[in-house]
């Protein structure tokens, strides 16, 4: 079964929590906090992986998950790392947010990686909250959450040169002649439904050849399955545009196909209006084929395209398209690695947004909204008087409490900031120092 389009659900390891630990030894008996630091999660990562031909196995399997990073402990254990989890995928495999339809990468080279979700962060342990004030910190902080989406996955073949025309033309037969594939052939319009791919030799070059489906009119909007088959035929370098030189059962004009094709392939994407083209006339051995190939040949030497008259039966004509094509892979190979540079890494993890912002949502309700003031209430004890203190400390040297108040925020007002709900109590009359710290090793009071 060809899969080349799926839709699947990945999530990121969770962040281990941090450990409230103190230090229980025999004559000791003021041993300080011990709490080792929670491990980070695995992140999930997407692979190009030249052996995988298909997204069959995302077909039937559609959730994936990281695992998480390991609790703290006490003695100054900290927690274990989560593996990062690897999903192999086809060259040619374009990513997309599933919701919001953006495209997040396009794996095209061999060993090509892209983080698609990232690991939550471990929580600190409680040795990280000492204080000259703050001997003995009763409270640690609990593993970040890690981010989950859906993603689609849509493939498109990594071919050197694709056969396109319309159904029954004898696409099949040709690159069953051209290569070592051997796709379904028969005598009748579709009877190729996925893409087949051949390597083919040609002197001293080989190239990827792809057979793909018949197309009709109406193919750029979907008529025929249009969108399916398009797709493949973008990434191609050169394109082969295959004619019936007999006219075939329905006797159809060669040079009316020839529009036909053109236009749709224009009409789905512009860029392969102006893509190398080789036009090859199948089918000569046909009687009466004489006329409709020498129509085909002056429309060729009028749009200035190379044309070959080739038999896919007989072999007539195939060393020679073999060669031509073979050549002109080679060339615009070398155009393409001469003119573009690759990036083997994607998606190095960004550095934290500090940025919030507060919104009112009732008379006496606001929201506070940022990446990093959220995270610090979703990694605090919200349960832990200790904690919360701290917590408080924290959003009000990140400016939050002054913002509040700008924004007519009173004592007894609601705020909510990631789903926890706070009372607001106005803000302190010391002006905040310095910006959000979200240096692992510490925090805004300067713990060792």
């Amino acid at each position: 079964m060809f899969v080349d389009e799926t839709k699947i659900f990945v999530k990121a390891g969770d962040g281990g929590g941090g450990c409230t630990s103190f230090r229980r030894e025999a004559y000791v008996p003021k041993g300080g906090p011990d709490g080792g630091d929670g491990g980070r999660g695995g992140d999930v990562v997407l692979e190009a992986d030249a052996t995988v031909s298909s997204l069959l196995e995302y077909h039937y399997r559609r959730h994936f998950k990281a695992k998480r990073g390991v609790h703290g402990k006490g003695s100054i254990c900290h927690g274990a790392s989560g593996e990062d989890l690897i999903l192999p995928v086809p060259l040619g495999t374009l990513v997309r947010d599933a919701e919001s339809g953006e495209v997040l990468t396009d794996l095209t080279h061999q060993g090509q990686r892209y983080v698609v979700a990232r690991g939550g962060r471990g929580g600190r342990g409680n040795i990280h909250f000492v204080t000259p004030t703050r001997r003995a910190p009763a409270f640690s902080e609990l593993g970040e959450p890690a981010e989950g989406k859906w993603i689609t996955l849509e493939m498109k073949l990594m071919a050197d040169a694709a056969l396109v025309g319309m159904p029954n033309v004898g696409k099949s037969s040709l690159i069953a002649r051209m290569s070592a594939a051997r796709p379904k052939v028969g005598d009748y319009p579709f009877t190729t439904i996925v893409p087949n791919l051949g390597v083919a030799k040609a002197g001293d070059h080989s190239f990827v050849l792809a057979d793909v489906p018949g197309l009709i009119e109406g193919a750029h909007e979907g008529v025929g399955l249009g969108h399916a088959f398009l797709r493949h035929i973008e990434r191609t370098a050169l394109i082969l545009h295959v004619v019936d030189l007999s006219g075939g059962w329905e006797e159809r004009d060669p040079l009316e196909d020839i529009r036909i094709i053109d236009r749709e392939l224009a009409l789905h994407a512009e860029e392969l209006a102006v893509r190398p083209r080789v036009l090859v006339g199948n089918k000569c051995d046909v009687g009466g084929a004489e006329e409709a190939s020498a129509a085909v040949a002056d429309y060729a030497a009028e749009a200035e395209l190379p044309y070959f008259e080739v038999s896919a039966v007989t072999g007539r004509g195939i060393d020679s398209l073999l060669l031509a094509v073979g050549e002109q892979v080679h060339r615009l190979r070398q155009d393409v690695a001469e003119s573009s540079g690759v990036e083997r890494v994607y998606s190095a993890r960004p550095s934290r947004d500090h940025a919030f912002e507060v919104v009112r949502t009732d008379t006496h309700s606001y929201r506070v909204k940022g990446e990093s003031v959220e995270r610090m209430v979703i990694m605090t004890e919200i349960g832990n008087e200790e904690a919360m203190a701290y917590l408080q400390k924290r959003l009000a040297k990140a400016g939050v409490d002054k913002a509040l108040e700008e924004a007519g925020a009173v004592d007894g007002d609601e705020v909510v900031i990631a789903g926890a709900t706070f009372e607001f109590s106005g803000a302190p009359a010391v002006e905040p120092e310095s910006p959000i710290v979200e240096d692992e090793a510490s925090d805004d009071e300067g713990e060792s």
